[in-house]
C-alpha cells in the first residue's frame, strides 16, 4: 500500500504500518529526516493534507512531499506529550502550549484553500440528536444555533484540536497535525481542549473553571461566547458517539459543567 510512495520519494520505512478508520500511516525516514507517510482514504482527511500544505509548516508539521491522496510529514520524535503533562500536574502549562499553537493556525494568510468545510454542514448531526435523545443535547442545540447565527469573522480551522494532535517538534515547537479542514469562527477550535473524551481530567472539580480563564487570556476570547462553544462542541461530541453506538457520557458531563457555569 505504500510500495510507490517509498520507491517516488526514496523513503526508508522506520516502524510499523498504523491503519486508522480514515487513512494509512508509516513512518520512514527521509533525507535522513524522521517524517512520517500518510495515505489519505477519505475525502475528509485529504482536504486535511492539502490544508497541511497550505499551512506550509506554520503552526503545523512541515509537509515534505504531497501527491494525490498522499502526503510526507515531518515526524515528532520527541516523548513529551500534552496528554501526559495535563495528567501529571501541568494541566495549564498544556493548555496555554496548546492556544499558542492555534493561534499560529489562526493568523491571517492569503488566499485560504479550496474545499474547506463551514461550521454549519460540521453542525448538522446535533439537532436530530438533540430531538430524539432530548436533555442536555437540547441545550448544546440552542447553543450551536445561536453561535452559527451569529458568527465572529470566519477563520481557517484546524477542527480537531486536543492534546493527541498538536506535538513537540523539538526547536520547531508544538506544532498541529490531522487537521478536518473547516472555516467558521475561531472560537470552535479552542473548546475541544475543555471536551476531549479521551482526557480523564475533563471532568475534574474546578477543571472547567480554571482552563476558561486560561483559554479565554491567552485566546482573547470573551468567556461567555467560549462556554457557549464548549456546550455546543460537548453536544456536538455527543451526538457523534451516540451515532456510533458509543458512551457520550464524558462529553454530556462537560456540557452540564459548561451549562452550568454559564448559568452561574
Amino acid at each position: 500500500m505504500f510500495t510507490s510512495f517509498i520507491d517516488e520519494w526514496s523513503l526508508e520505512p522506520a516502524g510499523d504500518p498504523i491503519l486508522t478508520r480514515t487513512s494509512r500511516l508509516l513512518p520512514v525516514r527521509w533525507r535522513g529526516l524522521p517524517a512520517m507517510l500518510k495515505v489519505a482514504d477519505e475525502p475528509e482527511e485529504k482536504s486535511g493534507g492539502q490544508l497541511m500544505r497550505w499551512w506550509d509548516g506554520h503552526g503545523a508539521a512541515q509537509v515534505y512531499a504531497a501527491a494525490d491522496s498522499a502526503i510526507l510529514l515531518e515526524r515528532s520524535e520527541s516523548r513529551r506529550s500534552l496528554f501526559h503533562m495535563a495528567m501529571t500536574g501541568s494541566d495549564d502549562d498544556a493548555t496555554r502550549i496548546a492556544c499558542r499553537a492555534v493561534a499560529m493556525l489562526h493568523a491571517a494568510r492569503p488566499s485560504p484553500p479550496a474545499g474547506l468545510a463551514p461550521l454549519e454542514r460540521w453542525f448538522q448531526a446535533l439537532a436530530p440528536a438533540a430531538r430524539l435523545h432530548g436533555g442536555i443535547l437540547r441545550t448544546c442545540a440552542d447553543a450551536a444555533q445561536h453561535l452559527l447565527s451569529t458568527p465572529d469573522v470566519p477563520v481557517v480551522l484546524h477542527g480537531d484540536i486536543h492534546h493527541g494532535n498538536i506535538l513537540d517538534f523539538d526547536a520547531r515547537g508544538w506544532l498541529a497535525i490531522d487537521p478536518k479542514g473547516l472555516c467558521g469562527d475561531r472560537g470552535f477550535d479552542y473548546a475541544n481542549l475543555f471536551c476531549n473524551p479521551e482526557l480523564p481530567v475533563v471532568t475534574a472539580p474546578g477543571r472547567l473553571y480554571r482552563q476558561l480563564a486560561i483559554v479565554a487570556h491567552e485566546a482573547r476570547l470573551e468567556p461567555k461566547r467560549l462556554l457557549q462553544w464548549v456546550i455546543a462542541y460537548a453536544g456536538l461530541s455527543a451526538a457523534w458517539f451516540l451515532g456510533d453506538g458509543e458512551s457520550p457520557e464524558s462529553t454530556l458531563a462537560v456540557a452540564a459543567i459548561a451549562d452550568a457555569e454559564l448559568r452561574g
